[in-house]
């Protein structure tokens, strides 16, 4: 979950060092840290924000052509100084930056520090370096050798680079789990996490397969090879990311600008595949394997977080439409209950990033037990879409604030085609009901651009309810993962206590907490169980809770009972997810500037979560 970036080349390293630092930030900001090689191997470090070691290293020497950077999602060791990457090796020699986690550090530190070996941080990476240096000394071996060697040692995930100060000519970097790209430019290489530190400098990129690593040297080729050293042939990739969508447009957060791209990225989430005038929709990534996924005996959707909610909603358009049993699962527990899969299953795994290492770790299992693996996410060339049969990318464009908007309810839109594609080939569905669903599907983007404009009564609302403590969230049917989600985002951002509950569950426990001081936010659009929305409500006024509303324009009804009513553009039921979500996400977002909350950034979060 940690972000690293490296370079080598003509230019000076830290400039591009720490705009890439501040790029990937989103990926971790416990700490911070950057080494480059001037003749010495110059380290600086920090615990914080990239801006701290920014003011840290002023007036230091960072001149160099080469050098590493990292910032830090916290897994071994307290945030502080000293565990902050980079780490140096024990003769300070070499020095390396890690995203992942070396799950038999302990063995091999006891080992380490019975040959002598003595430990500045708590962190498993720092017993990587150790581990390396001890190879290549104690088997005389090159450094891209003893890092093969070493790695080889090594049980868990990785995706490292290592410098030495007695060769400024090299990077070694390496992969098993974790996200690693390698951009090739005029003269000069980067390494990162993701494509967003690279795309400023080259379009051309390579993706390390797990268990690769790549030598990269000043004026050659770049030499690929696995652990168990076999020369492999790289693939070279062209990015297709424009650099206007990693930077924030104007607006104040890259949290509010997502907001605000739904429109947009929606639309192209539907591009190129939804075809209303001919009454078609066409998903080439599924094409494939499109009648195993028709005759499936079960759909098991296995998703994290924002993902797992998306896919909630999936579950109730998939046996609504295709009258196929769905299973909805936490990709976190899946793989440890012995799940019972089969060859008819068709799974799908649900993930913005790719890198979830939780859904990595549940693709493998179904794989193993012969299900068909279907993928949705979308960052390209990420490891979801290298490790399932099939399956289709979002298209959202980069999402770098941490809470999930856009990302959502491009999920949700393309497990709408999904659903409605498999449906017309079933004959579950009329011809009439598929073409009217089309139709309405492709006006969303504008229904979601007219509820966009209700923001400052949005933050008029959140004005009265941002010191509240406790907040929950109520939705029937369809719209009870659109609760959830709205309380994720309230928790995840502005960090008071939310839950989402189904409404009629309400009654089971969560109306003890109700009184006067409660914000009760209740998605009640006209279409899907109104009326048992409207009693709900009532049971919530008559315990003195505020009722925040979001409702289909012109209701009268629930307007006449609620605190405040939030309109929302009338569409199909099973449509509803992708508009009212909008309003719980600006509700969230204007909460949490109001109590001085980073929206982008919040407190111990990472956007990609690629430790277990």
């Amino acid at each position: 979950m940690c972000g690293i970036v490296a370079y080598l080349g003509d230019r000076q390293a830290y400039p591009i060092l720490i705009k890439g630092l501040h790029r990937l930030e989103y990926r971790g900001y416990d700490s911070s840290g950057i080494a480059i090689i001037n003749g010495n191997l110059n380290l600086y470090k920090r615990k914080g924000k990239v801006s701290e070691l920014e003011a840290f290293v002023e007036g230091k020497d960072v001149s160099g052509t080469i050098g590493i950077a990292h910032t830090r999602w916290a897994t071994h060791g307290q945030p502080n100084d000293e565990n902050a990457h980079p780490h140096f090796s024990q003769n300070k020699e070499l020095s390396i930056i890690h995203n992942g986690i070396i799950e038999n550090y302990n063995s091999l530190k006891e080992e380490l520090m019975k040959r002598g070996h003595i430990f500045d941080s708590e962190t498993d990476t720092e017993v990587l370096i150790h581990l390396i240096e001890d190879v290549q000394k104690n088997e005389t071996l090159e450094l891209s050798e003893a890092v093969r060697v070493a790695l080889n040692q090594v049980v868990g995930a990785y995706a490292i680079v290592v410098i030495s100060q007695n060769d400024n000519q090299r990077l070694i970097a390496a992969k098993k789990g974790s996200p690693l790209v390698i951009g090739i430019g005029e003269n000069e290489f980067l390494i990162a996490s993701d494509a967003t530190p690279i795309i400023e400098y080259t379009r051309k990129v390579i993706y390390l397969e797990d268990e690769e690593m790549a030598i990269l040297e000043r004026g050659k080729e770049p030499e690929i090879k696995s652990i168990s050293n076999i020369v492999r042939t790289p693939y070279i990739h062209e990015l297709t990311m424009n650099l206007d969508s990693i930077e924030k447009g104007g607006y104040e957060h890259f949290m509010l600008k997502e907001i605000f791209e739904q429109p947009h990225s929606i639309s192209e989430s539907m591009r190129g595949r939804l075809r209303p005038g001919e009454g078609i929709i066409s998903l080439g990534g599924i094409t494939q394997y499109k009648n195993k996924i028709k005759n499936a005996k079960r759909i098991v959707m296995i998703a994290c977080g924002t993902s797992w909610h998306a896919a909630l909603v999936g579950e109730y358009l998939f046996e609504e439409l295709t009258r196929i049993p769905v299973e909805v699962e936490y990709a976190s527990e899946f793989r440890y209950r012995n799940p019972i899969i089969t060859e008819d299953d068709v799974v799908i795994a649900i993930s913005q990033s790719g890198e979830t290492a939780d859904t990595l770790a549940a693709i493998k299992l179904a794989k193993e037990k012969g299900a068909l693996i279907l993928g949705i996410c979308n960052v390209v060339g990420s490891s979801i879409p290298r490790e399932t049969h099939a399956g289709s990318y979002t298209h959202a464009g980069p999402e770098i604030g941490v809470a999930s908007t856009k990302a959502f309810t491009s999920q949700v839109t393309l497990l709408t085609m999904m659903a409605l594609m498999l449906a017309h080939e079933k004959g579950t569905i009329s011809d009439s009901h598929h073409q009217q669903l089309i139709t309405e599907l492709s006006n969303i983007p504008t229904k979601i651009e007219a509820v966009l404009k209700t923001a400052p009564l949005v933050k008029e609302i959140a004005e009265k309810y941002k010191n509240s403590r406790n907040a929950l969230y109520l939705g029937r049917g369809i719209n009870f993962p659109v609760a959830l989600e709205g309380a994720l985002k309230l928790k995840e951002i502005s960090y008071i206590h939310a839950e989402g509950y189904p409404a009629a569950e309400m009654k089971h426990g969560p109306i003890a907490l109700i009184d006067e001081e409660m914000p009760v936010v209740v998605i009640a659009p006209k279409k899907g169980n109104y009326d048992k929305v409207v009693s709900n409500i009532q049971e919530v006024k008559a315990r003195k809770g505020k009722i925040i509303a979001v409702v289909t324009e012109g209701d009268t009804e629930v307007r006449n009972m609620a605190d405040h009513v939030i309109e929302i553009p009338d569409t199909e039921e099973l449509l509803v997810p992708l508009i009212a979500t909008i309003p719980l996400q600006l509700l969230s977002y204007y909460i949490a500037i109001m109590r001085g909350c980073n929206v982008d950034q919040p407190r111990n979060l990472a956007k990609s979560v690629t430790v277990e």
